[in-house]
């Protein structure tokens, strides 16, 4: 039986989406021993002047929209992910809440299509600029996700999928004494929270590995979920086309990471596979992502 997975998070977390180099290393080395539930933190009932989040420093300033552009240039700085803040003054978003519940809708499909809705609205939001926090937008992005559509949009708008997101934010409201512990409570809209990203691996007896705050570290979470009983099932490096070919869109820094070679080696041979006519780059603002051709 695999271990479980919970993975705290929300669609518009920059430090979420820098964990995603580690996370996508997880997923492929512990292939079939782990099984993911998806919980959205809403980290944003409402974007606008009264708007405070801990982590991030936002709302120290007077227009919590620039603290939010400089907290996005900071993590792309640490993390080397492609991002661009420039969703903020071009096509802010008004909440987080409605991507969240639609990502509780998603998992009704199964955590694995739930993980491509997830990644599909985080690219979305952090180099695309897409504006995600209405249910239009929300079902387009099914598609690239390959969900069933008509299902995911009778899951969106059912109550079973309000009460699933009431339930996450209760439980990410309700820090448990391991994440105090470790220093990964923050505070959001006056709330205390777990602080995005976490991830807790319970194993088939039971026992709780958590990897609080800093789940954007491969190591920590290899260690956990080694802990929780699951067996590595893949090892090495895989080779850049391979690793397209299983995530899809990979950012240049997941490739290091995935393929285990230094980004200098690693730029020369994608931009030679561009030029093959094998992979297509998707440049941001702040980086490149690549594509099959």
């Amino acid at each position: 039986m695999p271990a479980q997975v919970r993975f705290y998070s929300d669609p518009a977390c920059a430090w979420s989406w820098a964990a995603e180099p580690a996370l996508r290393r997880l997923l492929w080395e512990f292939e079939g021993e782990l099984e993911f539930v998806w919980v959205m933190g809403g980290i944003a009932r409402r974007y606008g002047r009264g708007y405070r989040d801990e982590e991030g420093r936002i709302g120290e300033g007077p227009d919590c929209f620039a603290d939010l552009i400089s907290h996005w240039l900071d993590v792309a700085a640490a993390s080397e992910m492609p991002m661009d803040p420039r969703i903020w003054t071009e096509n802010p978003l008004a909440t987080t809440y409605p991507a969240c519940q639609a990502v509780k809708a998603a998992a009704e499909q199964g955590w694995e299509a739930c993980y491509r809705y997830l990644r599909v609205l985080r690219e979305g939001l952090m180099f695309e600029r897409r504006k995600l926090d209405h249910p239009e937008a929300l079902l387009e992005a099914a598609r690239p996700a390959r969900l069933d559509r008509r299902r995911f949009e009778i899951d969106l708008f059912s109550e079973a999928i309000t009460e699933a997101f009431a339930a996450d934010l209760d439980e990410v409201r309700n820090p448990p004494a391991e994440a105090r512990e470790a220093g990964a409570v923050r505070r959001t809209e006056g709330k205390e929270r777990i602080g995005f990203p976490s991830a807790l691996f319970i194993g088939e007896d039971g026992s709780r590995h958590g990897v609080w705050g800093t789940a954007r570290s491969h190591p920590a979470l290899r260690e956990a979920a080694l802990a929780a009983g699951a067996r590595q099932m893949n090892e090495g490096a895989l080779e850049p086309v391979e690793a397209i070919r299983r995530f899809r869109r990979c950012a240049t820094r997941e490739l290091e990471i995935l393929c285990d070679r230094a980004g200098p080696v690693l730029a020369a041979e994608l931009w030679t596979l561009a030029r093959d006519w094998k992979l297509k780059p998707v440049v941001a603002l702040t980086g490149t992502l690549w594509e099959p051709a």
